[in-house]
């Protein structure tokens, strides 16, 4: 039996690529990613680390590169619309939809 696949997506204009990645690492980085939003916004930059705290050290072992799936998931956030790239100057900030 085949593992279940999450595609993320991107929302950059002109790039239809999908990554598939497993659907509980998808779901594990899911949760993580709106729990920290849901404190507030947060730089990008920063995001990967606060991820990072929420995850088990086994789950983290089992996930291979952290940032490349946060990036992923967060990508497929973004395209779903639960969250979004700030309009600010300098570094970019994410936060939850209002």
């Amino acid at each position: 039996m085949s593992e279940k696949k999450v595609g993320c997506r991107t929302p950059a204009v002109g790039r239809d690529g999908v990554t598939n990645i497993p659907k509980w690492k998808f779901d594990l980085l899911r949760a993580a990613i709106l729990d920290v939003l849901a404190q507030g916004d947060i730089r990008y930059k920063d995001l990967n680390e606060a991820v990072g705290a929420l995850v088990s050290k086994d789950d983290l072992a089992r996930l291979g590169n952290l940032g490349w799936h946060v990036i992923s998931v967060k990508l497929e956030l973004e395209v779903r619309g639960e969250l979004v790239r700030r309009d600010v100057k300098g570094p970019q900030v994410i936060g939850l939809v209002l």
